[in-house]
Protein backbone atom coordinates (compact mmCIF):
# COMPACT_ATOMS: atom_id res chain seq x y z
CA UNK A 1 0.00 0.00 0.00
CA UNK A 2 0.95 3.42 -0.86
CA UNK A 3 0.38 6.14 1.88
CA UNK A 4 2.76 9.43 1.33
CA UNK A 5 0.78 11.13 4.52
CA UNK A 6 2.55 8.49 7.05
CA UNK A 7 5.81 8.34 8.16
CA UNK A 8 5.98 5.08 11.02
CA UNK A 9 8.19 2.33 10.01
CA UNK A 10 7.42 -1.32 9.47
CA UNK A 11 8.31 -3.99 12.92
CA UNK A 12 8.51 -6.90 12.18
CA UNK A 13 8.33 -7.60 15.40
CA UNK A 14 4.98 -8.01 17.35
CA UNK A 15 4.88 -7.81 21.06
CA UNK A 16 1.68 -9.99 22.34
CA UNK A 17 -0.82 -8.77 24.59
CA UNK A 18 0.51 -11.40 27.05
CA UNK A 19 -2.07 -12.47 29.98
CA UNK A 20 -1.00 -10.56 33.37
CA UNK A 21 0.06 -12.94 36.18
CA UNK A 22 -2.79 -11.86 38.62
CA UNK A 23 -6.27 -11.37 37.53
CA UNK A 24 -9.49 -10.76 40.31
CA UNK A 25 -11.55 -13.42 39.57
CA UNK A 26 -15.07 -11.97 39.25
CA UNK A 27 -17.07 -15.08 39.59
CA UNK A 28 -17.14 -19.14 38.83
CA UNK A 29 -19.13 -20.77 36.49
CA UNK A 30 -20.52 -23.88 37.05
CA UNK A 31 -19.97 -26.41 34.69
CA UNK A 32 -22.73 -29.08 34.80
CA UNK A 33 -20.91 -33.21 33.44
CA UNK A 34 -21.43 -33.80 29.91
CA UNK A 35 -23.61 -37.21 29.75
CA UNK A 36 -25.46 -38.78 26.68
CA UNK A 37 -25.99 -36.49 24.01
CA UNK A 38 -24.35 -33.73 25.42
CA UNK A 39 -20.74 -35.10 25.38
CA UNK A 40 -21.16 -34.48 21.27
CA UNK A 41 -21.97 -30.55 22.62
CA UNK A 42 -18.22 -28.31 21.13
CA UNK A 43 -16.98 -28.22 25.03
CA UNK A 44 -14.16 -25.42 26.15
CA UNK A 45 -10.87 -27.19 25.53
CA UNK A 46 -9.85 -25.46 28.61
CA UNK A 47 -12.49 -24.22 31.45
CA UNK A 48 -12.61 -20.39 31.25
CA UNK A 49 -13.22 -18.10 34.29
CA UNK A 50 -14.53 -14.65 34.40
CA UNK A 51 -11.79 -12.75 35.29
CA UNK A 52 -11.22 -8.88 35.83
CA UNK A 53 -7.73 -7.63 34.53
CA UNK A 54 -5.60 -6.34 38.04
CA UNK A 55 -5.87 -2.38 37.29
CA UNK A 56 -8.00 -0.01 36.51
CA UNK A 57 -10.33 -0.70 33.47
CA UNK A 58 -10.53 1.97 30.28
CA UNK A 59 -13.22 1.79 27.69
CA UNK A 60 -13.62 -1.44 25.88
CA UNK A 61 -12.54 -1.12 22.84
CA UNK A 62 -13.15 -4.63 20.71
CA UNK A 63 -14.54 -7.61 22.09
CA UNK A 64 -13.12 -10.83 20.87
CA UNK A 65 -15.43 -13.86 21.21
CA UNK A 66 -13.47 -16.95 20.38
CA UNK A 67 -16.25 -20.11 19.12
CA UNK A 68 -13.13 -22.68 19.86
CA UNK A 69 -12.55 -21.17 23.46
CA UNK A 70 -16.02 -20.52 24.12
CA UNK A 71 -14.82 -17.07 25.45
CA UNK A 72 -15.46 -13.76 25.36
CA UNK A 73 -12.37 -11.39 26.11
CA UNK A 74 -12.79 -7.35 26.17
CA UNK A 75 -9.81 -4.73 25.13
CA UNK A 76 -8.97 -1.35 26.26
CA UNK A 77 -5.77 0.76 25.23
CA UNK A 78 -3.65 -0.95 27.37
CA UNK A 79 -4.76 -4.62 26.80
CA UNK A 80 -7.56 -6.99 28.32
CA UNK A 81 -9.51 -5.96 31.29
CA UNK A 82 -12.90 -8.80 31.37
CA UNK A 83 -12.53 -12.16 30.40
CA UNK A 84 -15.54 -14.87 30.72
CA UNK A 85 -17.01 -17.94 29.34
CA UNK A 86 -19.83 -17.66 26.71
CA UNK A 87 -22.31 -20.29 24.79
CA UNK A 88 -22.33 -19.70 21.27
CA UNK A 89 -24.66 -21.45 18.72
CA UNK A 90 -25.34 -24.56 18.51
CA UNK A 91 -25.14 -26.74 15.55
CA UNK A 92 -27.19 -26.12 13.05
CA UNK A 93 -27.83 -22.42 14.12
CA UNK A 94 -23.77 -21.73 15.09
CA UNK A 95 -22.92 -17.91 15.50
CA UNK A 96 -21.64 -16.46 12.60
CA UNK A 97 -17.79 -15.97 12.96
CA UNK A 98 -16.45 -12.52 11.32
CA UNK A 99 -16.86 -8.92 11.85
CA UNK A 100 -19.30 -6.62 13.53
CA UNK A 101 -20.03 -4.15 16.01
CA UNK A 102 -22.34 -2.84 18.62
CA UNK A 103 -25.41 -1.31 16.63
CA UNK A 104 -27.84 -1.06 19.48
CA UNK A 105 -28.37 -2.15 23.38
CA UNK A 106 -31.69 -3.18 24.98
CA UNK A 107 -31.28 -3.09 28.86
CA UNK A 108 -34.56 -5.47 29.27
CA UNK A 109 -34.79 -6.85 26.07
CA UNK A 110 -37.12 -9.72 25.13
CA UNK A 111 -36.61 -11.90 22.10
CA UNK A 112 -39.39 -11.40 19.44
CA UNK A 113 -38.46 -15.04 17.62
CA UNK A 114 -38.14 -17.05 20.77
CA UNK A 115 -41.11 -17.32 22.53
CA UNK A 116 -40.45 -13.47 24.57
CA UNK A 117 -37.32 -15.46 25.96
CA UNK A 118 -35.27 -13.00 28.55
CA UNK A 119 -32.13 -11.46 26.69
CA UNK A 120 -30.93 -9.55 29.43
CA UNK A 121 -28.36 -6.64 28.80
CA UNK A 122 -28.38 -7.40 25.39
CA UNK A 123 -26.00 -5.75 22.53
CA UNK A 124 -27.08 -6.57 19.12
CA UNK A 125 -24.42 -7.05 16.01
CA UNK A 126 -26.33 -7.45 13.40
CA UNK A 127 -30.39 -6.43 13.05
CA UNK A 128 -31.10 -9.59 12.00
CA UNK A 129 -31.09 -10.81 15.72
CA UNK A 130 -27.02 -11.82 16.44
CA UNK A 131 -26.11 -10.24 19.79
CA UNK A 132 -24.18 -10.11 23.12
CA UNK A 133 -26.59 -10.85 26.08
CA UNK A 134 -26.90 -12.70 29.67
CA UNK A 135 -28.32 -16.20 29.70
CA UNK A 136 -27.31 -19.85 30.75
CA UNK A 137 -23.75 -21.11 30.34
CA UNK A 138 -24.43 -24.78 30.23
CA UNK A 139 -20.73 -25.46 29.22
CA UNK A 140 -20.88 -25.74 25.62
CA UNK A 141 -22.54 -24.00 22.40
CA UNK A 142 -26.17 -24.08 23.36
CA UNK A 143 -27.60 -20.73 21.50
CA UNK A 144 -30.03 -20.04 18.94
CA UNK A 145 -27.06 -18.08 17.17
CA UNK A 146 -26.03 -15.13 19.80
CA UNK A 147 -23.79 -14.75 22.14
CA UNK A 148 -24.65 -15.75 25.77
CA UNK A 149 -22.56 -14.18 28.88
CA UNK A 150 -22.50 -14.78 32.64
CA UNK A 151 -25.90 -12.51 33.56
CA UNK A 152 -23.73 -10.72 36.28
CA UNK A 153 -21.36 -10.12 33.43
CA UNK A 154 -23.23 -9.00 30.88
CA UNK A 155 -24.80 -6.19 33.43
CA UNK A 156 -21.02 -4.88 34.12
CA UNK A 157 -20.20 -4.38 30.72
CA UNK A 158 -23.75 -3.03 29.52
CA UNK A 159 -22.69 0.29 30.59
CA UNK A 160 -19.36 0.10 30.31
CA UNK A 161 -19.78 0.00 26.02
CA UNK A 162 -20.80 2.51 23.52
CA UNK A 163 -22.75 1.64 19.89
CA UNK A 164 -19.64 1.45 17.29
CA UNK A 165 -17.28 -1.02 19.79
CA UNK A 166 -15.60 -3.35 17.73
CA UNK A 167 -16.70 -7.46 17.96
CA UNK A 168 -14.64 -9.40 16.42
CA UNK A 169 -15.99 -13.81 16.70
CA UNK A 170 -13.07 -15.84 15.43
CA UNK A 171 -13.01 -19.98 14.93
CA UNK A 172 -10.26 -19.91 16.80
CA UNK A 173 -8.91 -18.05 20.04
CA UNK A 174 -6.94 -15.09 18.42
CA UNK A 175 -5.41 -11.77 20.69
CA UNK A 176 -4.24 -8.26 19.61
CA UNK A 177 -0.09 -8.18 19.40
CA UNK A 178 1.10 -4.61 18.77
CA UNK A 179 1.90 -3.93 14.72
CA UNK A 180 3.48 -0.61 13.08
CA UNK A 181 3.69 -0.50 8.98
CA UNK A 182 3.91 2.63 6.85
CA UNK A 183 0.21 2.31 5.55
CA UNK A 184 -1.51 2.59 8.66
CA UNK A 185 -2.69 5.92 9.42
CA UNK A 186 -0.96 8.60 11.41
CA UNK A 187 -3.20 11.84 12.28
CA UNK A 188 -1.71 15.26 11.42
CA UNK A 189 -0.91 16.96 15.06
CA UNK A 190 -2.30 20.48 13.80
CA UNK A 191 -5.15 19.19 11.97
CA UNK A 192 -6.82 17.39 15.01
CA UNK A 193 -5.86 20.40 17.21
CA UNK A 194 -7.83 22.38 14.61
CA UNK A 195 -10.69 19.83 13.83
CA UNK A 196 -13.25 20.67 16.90
CA UNK A 197 -13.06 24.41 16.12
CA UNK A 198 -13.35 23.77 12.84
CA UNK A 199 -16.06 21.80 13.26
CA UNK A 200 -17.92 24.55 15.34
CA UNK A 201 -17.05 26.81 13.19
CA UNK A 202 -18.40 25.31 9.87
CA UNK A 203 -21.45 24.03 11.77
CA UNK A 204 -22.20 28.08 12.34
CA UNK A 205 -21.81 28.33 8.62
CA UNK A 206 -23.94 25.95 7.91
CA UNK A 207 -26.68 27.63 10.06
CA UNK A 208 -26.25 30.85 8.38
CA UNK A 209 -26.31 29.51 5.33
CA UNK A 210 -29.87 27.65 6.15
CA UNK A 211 -31.30 30.49 7.96
CA UNK A 212 -30.31 32.73 4.56
CA UNK A 213 -31.75 29.92 2.56
CA UNK A 214 -35.02 30.24 4.60
CA UNK A 215 -35.45 33.61 4.32
CA UNK A 216 -34.58 33.50 0.62
CA UNK A 217 -37.67 30.77 0.00
CA UNK A 218 -39.93 33.60 1.83
CA UNK A 219 -38.71 36.21 -0.16
CA UNK A 220 -39.37 34.11 -3.15
CA UNK A 221 -42.76 33.46 -2.65
CA UNK A 222 -43.82 37.01 -1.54
CA UNK A 223 -42.36 38.00 -4.70
CA UNK A 224 -44.03 35.82 -6.59
CA UNK A 225 -47.63 36.25 -5.17
CA UNK A 226 -47.15 39.88 -6.07
CA UNK A 227 -45.93 39.22 -9.65
CA UNK A 228 -48.99 37.16 -9.69
CA UNK A 229 -51.53 40.04 -8.37
CA UNK A 230 -49.94 42.54 -10.44
CA UNK A 231 -51.33 40.77 -13.25
CA UNK A 232 -54.94 40.64 -13.53
CA UNK A 233 -57.34 39.37 -15.88
CA UNK A 234 -57.61 42.89 -17.80
CA UNK A 235 -54.00 42.64 -18.19
CA UNK A 236 -54.56 39.22 -19.51
CA UNK A 237 -57.69 40.54 -21.72
CA UNK A 238 -55.49 42.59 -23.15
CA UNK A 239 -53.25 41.06 -24.41
CA UNK A 240 -56.61 38.88 -26.41
CA UNK A 241 -57.75 41.67 -27.44
CA UNK A 242 -54.07 42.91 -29.03
CA UNK A 243 -54.04 39.39 -30.55
CA UNK A 244 -57.62 39.33 -32.29
CA UNK A 245 -56.14 43.11 -33.44
CA UNK A 246 -53.22 41.98 -35.06
CA UNK A 247 -55.46 38.67 -36.43
CA UNK A 248 -57.42 41.75 -38.43
CA UNK A 249 -54.99 43.52 -39.68
CA UNK A 250 -53.75 40.47 -41.04
CA UNK A 251 -57.31 39.37 -42.59
CA UNK A 252 -57.58 43.07 -43.96
CA UNK A 253 -54.38 42.00 -46.09
CA UNK A 254 -55.47 39.30 -47.36
CA UNK A 255 -58.74 40.74 -48.32
CA UNK A 256 -56.37 44.25 -49.73
CA UNK A 257 -54.95 41.61 -51.88
CA UNK A 258 -57.51 39.38 -53.47
CA UNK A 259 -59.65 42.65 -54.10
CA UNK A 260 -60.53 43.22 -58.35
CA UNK A 261 -62.65 46.17 -58.37
CA UNK A 262 -62.11 49.51 -57.32
CA UNK A 263 -64.57 49.51 -55.02
CA UNK A 264 -63.82 46.39 -53.64
CA UNK A 265 -60.13 47.80 -53.13
CA UNK A 266 -61.65 50.58 -51.43
CA UNK A 267 -63.78 48.57 -48.99
CA UNK A 268 -60.75 46.54 -48.05
CA UNK A 269 -58.41 49.88 -47.77
CA UNK A 270 -60.46 51.32 -45.30
CA UNK A 271 -61.06 48.18 -43.57
CA UNK A 272 -56.97 47.85 -42.93
CA UNK A 273 -57.06 50.95 -41.90
CA UNK A 274 -59.51 50.59 -39.24
CA UNK A 275 -57.62 47.38 -38.26
CA UNK A 276 -54.55 48.77 -38.23
CA UNK A 277 -55.80 52.06 -35.42
CA UNK A 278 -57.40 48.99 -33.14
CA UNK A 279 -54.39 47.06 -33.21
CA UNK A 280 -52.12 50.07 -32.22
CA UNK A 281 -54.25 50.98 -29.77
CA UNK A 282 -54.25 47.72 -28.35
CA UNK A 283 -50.27 47.29 -28.78
CA UNK A 284 -50.27 50.65 -26.56
CA UNK A 285 -52.56 49.22 -23.86
CA UNK A 286 -51.02 46.01 -23.35
CA UNK A 287 -47.63 47.32 -23.55
CA UNK A 288 -49.07 49.89 -20.82
CA UNK A 289 -50.05 47.44 -18.60
CA UNK A 290 -47.19 45.17 -19.11
CA UNK A 291 -45.10 47.66 -17.98
CA UNK A 292 -46.28 48.11 -15.01
CA UNK A 293 -46.06 44.74 -13.50
CA UNK A 294 -42.84 44.25 -15.21
CA UNK A 295 -40.59 45.46 -12.07
CA UNK A 296 -42.66 42.67 -10.28
CA UNK A 297 -42.19 40.10 -12.58
CA UNK A 298 -38.76 40.87 -12.65
CA UNK A 299 -38.41 40.94 -9.08
CA UNK A 300 -40.15 37.52 -8.30
CA UNK A 301 -37.47 36.12 -11.16
CA UNK A 302 -34.61 37.79 -9.38
CA UNK A 303 -36.27 36.23 -6.20
CA UNK A 304 -36.57 33.17 -7.33
CA UNK A 305 -32.95 32.96 -8.52
CA UNK A 306 -31.36 34.63 -5.51
CA UNK A 307 -33.35 31.55 -3.95
CA UNK A 308 -31.62 28.72 -5.55
CA UNK A 309 -27.95 30.11 -4.93
CA UNK A 310 -28.75 30.36 -1.36
CA UNK A 311 -30.15 26.39 -1.56
CA UNK A 312 -26.76 25.48 -3.27
CA UNK A 313 -24.56 27.69 -0.74
CA UNK A 314 -26.87 25.73 1.78
CA UNK A 315 -25.84 22.02 0.41
CA UNK A 316 -22.35 23.21 0.30
CA UNK A 317 -22.14 23.94 4.20
CA UNK A 318 -23.71 21.24 5.07
CA UNK A 319 -21.41 19.03 3.43
CA UNK A 320 -18.55 20.73 5.05
CA UNK A 321 -19.90 20.85 7.89
CA UNK A 322 -20.77 17.23 7.94
CA UNK A 323 -17.41 16.47 6.83
CA UNK A 324 -15.67 18.50 9.65
CA UNK A 325 -17.95 16.66 12.47
CA UNK A 326 -17.39 13.11 11.31
CA UNK A 327 -13.46 14.38 11.12
CA UNK A 328 -13.92 14.40 15.00
CA UNK A 329 -15.10 10.75 15.01
CA UNK A 330 -13.45 7.18 14.54
CA UNK A 331 -13.12 5.82 10.70
CA UNK A 332 -13.04 2.33 9.95
CA UNK A 333 -12.18 1.07 6.49
CA UNK A 334 -12.94 -2.18 4.80
CA UNK A 335 -11.06 -3.42 2.00
CA UNK A 336 -12.64 -6.18 0.19
CA UNK A 337 -10.95 -8.34 -1.88
CA UNK A 338 -13.80 -9.94 -3.03
CA UNK A 339 -15.29 -6.73 -4.11
CA UNK A 340 -12.05 -4.90 -4.87
CA UNK A 341 -13.59 -2.12 -3.13
CA UNK A 342 -12.93 -0.08 -0.28
CA UNK A 343 -15.85 1.18 2.22
CA UNK A 344 -15.22 3.81 4.85
CA UNK A 345 -17.90 4.30 7.75
CA UNK A 346 -18.24 6.93 10.40
CA UNK A 347 -20.86 7.19 13.08
CA UNK A 348 -23.09 10.26 12.74
CA UNK A 349 -24.87 9.73 15.73
CA UNK A 350 -28.32 10.40 14.84
CA UNK A 351 -30.85 8.21 16.30
CA UNK A 352 -32.84 6.39 13.97
CA UNK A 353 -36.45 5.97 14.33
CA UNK A 354 -36.33 1.85 14.29
CA UNK A 355 -33.52 1.91 16.59
CA UNK A 356 -29.55 2.58 16.65
CA UNK A 357 -27.91 5.37 14.82
CA UNK A 358 -27.23 5.83 11.39
CA UNK A 359 -23.23 5.28 9.81
CA UNK A 360 -22.08 8.14 7.04
CA UNK A 361 -21.35 5.37 4.21
CA UNK A 362 -19.96 8.17 1.96
CA UNK A 363 -17.02 7.05 0.56
CA UNK A 364 -17.01 3.63 -1.60
CA UNK A 365 -14.19 3.69 -4.19
CA UNK A 366 -12.18 1.02 -6.39
CA UNK A 367 -9.28 -0.23 -4.90
CA UNK A 368 -6.03 -1.67 -6.33
CA UNK A 369 -4.88 -5.07 -4.53
CA UNK A 370 -1.33 -6.73 -5.75
CA UNK A 371 -2.28 -10.33 -7.11
CA UNK A 372 -6.17 -10.04 -6.66
CA UNK A 373 -6.29 -14.06 -7.37
CA UNK A 374 -4.75 -14.65 -4.47
CA UNK A 375 -5.78 -14.90 -0.57
CA UNK A 376 -4.89 -12.62 1.26
CA UNK A 377 -6.69 -13.33 4.80
CA UNK A 378 -9.06 -11.01 7.21
CA UNK A 379 -7.02 -8.96 9.49
CA UNK A 380 -8.07 -6.38 11.56
CA UNK A 381 -5.71 -3.06 12.39
CA UNK A 382 -6.95 -0.79 15.33
CA UNK A 383 -5.88 2.33 16.61
CA UNK A 384 -5.78 1.68 20.59
CA UNK A 385 -4.28 4.95 21.73
CA UNK A 386 -2.28 7.84 20.68
CA UNK A 387 1.55 7.62 20.88
CA UNK A 388 4.68 10.28 20.04
CA UNK A 389 4.43 9.54 16.45
CA UNK A 390 0.73 9.09 16.36
CA UNK A 391 -1.23 6.08 16.76
CA UNK A 392 -0.68 2.62 18.34
CA UNK A 393 -1.99 0.32 16.47
CA UNK A 394 -2.61 -3.50 17.21
CA UNK A 395 -3.48 -6.53 14.91
CA UNK A 396 -6.24 -9.24 14.73
CA UNK A 397 -6.06 -12.19 12.40
CA UNK A 398 -8.85 -14.44 12.19
CA UNK A 399 -8.72 -16.13 8.59
CA UNK A 400 -5.72 -17.14 6.96
CA UNK A 401 -4.24 -16.22 4.08
CA UNK A 402 -1.58 -13.66 4.06
CA UNK A 403 0.08 -12.74 7.28
CA UNK A 404 -0.89 -8.67 7.93
CA UNK A 405 1.91 -7.11 6.88
CA UNK A 406 1.92 -8.78 3.71
CA UNK A 407 -1.62 -8.14 3.38
CA UNK A 408 -1.13 -4.31 3.81
CA UNK A 409 1.62 -4.24 1.53
CA UNK A 410 -0.39 -5.95 -1.37
CA UNK A 411 -3.10 -2.97 -0.91
CA UNK A 412 -2.88 0.68 -2.17
CA UNK A 413 -5.31 2.89 -0.69
CA UNK A 414 -6.25 5.99 -3.27
CA UNK A 415 -4.31 9.44 -2.15
CA UNK A 416 -7.93 11.50 -2.18
CA UNK A 417 -9.35 9.01 0.27
CA UNK A 418 -6.31 8.85 2.35
CA UNK A 419 -6.55 12.60 2.19
CA UNK A 420 -10.08 13.10 3.44
CA UNK A 421 -9.88 10.35 6.51
CA UNK A 422 -5.79 10.12 7.56
CA UNK A 423 -5.08 13.54 8.95
CA UNK A 424 -7.61 13.48 11.67
CA UNK A 425 -7.92 9.54 12.58
CA UNK A 426 -8.32 9.13 15.91
CA UNK A 427 -8.35 5.95 18.41
CA UNK A 428 -10.86 3.42 18.25
CA UNK A 429 -9.94 3.73 13.89
CA UNK A 430 -9.59 0.68 12.41
CA UNK A 431 -8.56 -0.78 9.14
CA UNK A 432 -9.86 -4.02 7.91
CA UNK A 433 -8.60 -6.04 5.20
CA UNK A 434 -10.13 -9.32 4.30
CA UNK A 435 -11.02 -11.64 1.04
CA UNK A 436 -15.04 -11.14 1.91
CA UNK A 437 -17.27 -9.08 0.37
CA UNK A 438 -20.00 -7.17 3.12
CA UNK A 439 -22.73 -8.80 4.23
CA UNK A 440 -25.93 -7.83 2.87
CA UNK A 441 -26.65 -7.28 6.69
CA UNK A 442 -23.93 -4.28 6.36
CA UNK A 443 -26.84 -1.27 6.12
CA UNK A 444 -27.12 2.55 7.24
CA UNK A 445 -27.82 1.35 10.69
CA UNK A 446 -24.44 -0.37 10.94
CA UNK A 447 -20.84 0.26 10.52
CA UNK A 448 -19.54 -3.24 9.19
CA UNK A 449 -20.88 -6.75 9.30
CA UNK A 450 -18.95 -9.52 7.23
CA UNK A 451 -18.70 -12.93 7.83
CA UNK A 452 -16.14 -15.48 7.39
CA UNK A 453 -17.23 -18.06 4.38
CA UNK A 454 -15.35 -20.67 4.97
CA UNK A 455 -17.18 -20.94 8.68
CA UNK A 456 -20.99 -22.42 9.55
CA UNK A 457 -23.32 -19.15 9.47
CA UNK A 458 -26.33 -21.33 10.60
CA UNK A 459 -27.01 -18.64 13.10
CA UNK A 460 -27.67 -16.24 9.85
CA UNK A 461 -29.25 -18.63 8.02
CA UNK A 462 -32.05 -19.42 10.02
CA UNK A 463 -33.36 -15.89 10.41
CA UNK A 464 -34.75 -13.46 7.73
CA UNK A 465 -32.79 -10.84 6.53
CA UNK A 466 -32.74 -7.27 7.68
CA UNK A 467 -35.60 -5.30 5.80
CA UNK A 468 -34.69 -2.48 3.67
CA UNK A 469 -36.72 0.65 4.23
CA UNK A 470 -38.38 2.13 1.23
CA UNK A 471 -39.21 5.56 2.42
CA UNK A 472 -36.86 8.45 1.08
CA UNK A 473 -34.91 9.41 4.28
CA UNK A 474 -33.45 5.75 3.60
CA UNK A 475 -29.71 7.46 3.35
CA UNK A 476 -28.56 5.11 0.54
CA UNK A 477 -28.28 7.69 -2.68
CA UNK A 478 -26.44 6.60 -6.00
CA UNK A 479 -22.96 8.26 -6.14
CA UNK A 480 -21.58 11.12 -7.10
CA UNK A 481 -18.95 10.78 -9.94
CA UNK A 482 -15.83 11.68 -8.08
CA UNK A 483 -16.70 7.90 -6.49
CA UNK A 484 -18.08 9.76 -3.18
CA UNK A 485 -21.37 8.38 -2.30
CA UNK A 486 -23.96 6.55 -0.01
CA UNK A 487 -22.99 2.92 0.23
CA UNK A 488 -25.53 -0.07 -1.13
CA UNK A 489 -23.49 -3.42 -1.12
CA UNK A 490 -24.81 -6.28 -2.83
CA UNK A 491 -23.61 -9.59 -2.93
CA UNK A 492 -20.16 -9.63 -5.05
CA UNK A 493 -21.36 -12.73 -7.06
CA UNK A 494 -23.91 -12.01 -9.92
CA UNK A 495 -24.41 -16.26 -10.49
CA UNK A 496 -24.72 -17.03 -7.28
CA UNK A 497 -28.48 -17.37 -7.41
CA UNK A 498 -29.10 -14.76 -4.14
CA UNK A 499 -32.81 -13.53 -3.34
CA UNK A 500 -32.02 -10.67 -0.61
CA UNK A 501 -28.33 -11.20 -0.25
CA UNK A 502 -28.43 -14.92 0.43
CA UNK A 503 -27.32 -17.36 -1.73
CA UNK A 504 -29.73 -19.93 -2.47
CA UNK A 505 -28.20 -23.37 -1.79
CA UNK A 506 -27.28 -26.17 -4.46
CA UNK A 507 -25.25 -29.44 -4.52
CA UNK A 508 -23.47 -30.23 -1.31
CA UNK A 509 -21.42 -32.90 -2.43
CA UNK A 510 -20.18 -29.72 -4.55
CA UNK A 511 -16.00 -28.60 -4.69
CA UNK A 512 -14.89 -27.69 -0.99
CA UNK A 513 -12.40 -25.21 -0.33
CA UNK A 514 -10.42 -25.27 3.35
CA UNK A 515 -12.49 -28.55 4.28
CA UNK A 516 -15.47 -26.78 4.04
CA UNK A 517 -18.16 -26.88 1.44
CA UNK A 518 -19.98 -24.00 -0.37
CA UNK A 519 -23.48 -24.55 -1.26
CA UNK A 520 -23.66 -24.11 -4.45
CA UNK A 521 -20.31 -23.56 -5.61
CA UNK A 522 -19.38 -19.69 -5.60
CA UNK A 523 -15.59 -20.81 -7.09
CA UNK A 524 -17.55 -22.01 -9.91
CA UNK A 525 -18.58 -18.65 -10.92
CA UNK A 526 -15.65 -16.59 -9.91
CA UNK A 527 -12.48 -18.80 -9.52
CA UNK A 528 -9.88 -16.05 -8.34
CA UNK A 529 -11.55 -15.28 -4.96
CA UNK A 530 -11.82 -17.17 -2.35
CA UNK A 531 -14.32 -14.77 -0.66
CA UNK A 532 -18.04 -14.98 -0.54
CA UNK A 533 -20.76 -14.43 1.21
CA UNK A 534 -21.71 -17.94 1.12
CA UNK A 535 -23.26 -19.19 4.19
CA UNK A 536 -23.53 -23.26 5.07
CA UNK A 537 -25.01 -24.91 7.33
CA UNK A 538 -23.28 -28.22 8.62
CA UNK A 539 -24.96 -31.41 8.66
CA UNK A 540 -24.14 -34.95 8.59
CA UNK A 541 -24.07 -36.15 5.13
Amino acid sequence: MVNRTTTAQTTGAMRRWGHPAIVTFAAMVTLAPLTGGAAAKQQRSAATIEATAPRTAGEPIMAIVSIKAQKVTFYDADGWIYRAPVSSGVKGRETPAGIFALVEKDKDHHSTMYDDAWMPNMQRITWNGIALHGGPLPGYAASHGCVRMPYDFAEKLFDRTRIGMRVIIAPNDPEPVDFTHPALFVPNAQAIAAAPARAEKLAREAADAAKTADEAKKASAVATKEAAQSTPASLRRLEQIKTRADAAVAFADKTLAAAKSDQAKARAEDLKQKAVAKAAEATTQFEAAQGDAKPKLDAAAAAKEAFKAAESKKADAQKAATEAKLALEPVSVYISRATQKLYVRRNTHKPWADGGEVFDSSIEVPVTIRDPDKPIGTHIFTAMARNDSGLRWTEVTIDDGDNAKDALDRVTIPQDVLDRIAPTAVPRSSIIISDEPLSAETNYRTEFVAVLSNQPQGGFITRKPTPRPMDEDYPVASRDEDGFGFFSQRSWNPQSGTQYGYPQYGNPQGPTQYGNPYYGNPQAANPRRRGGQYYWQSQDW
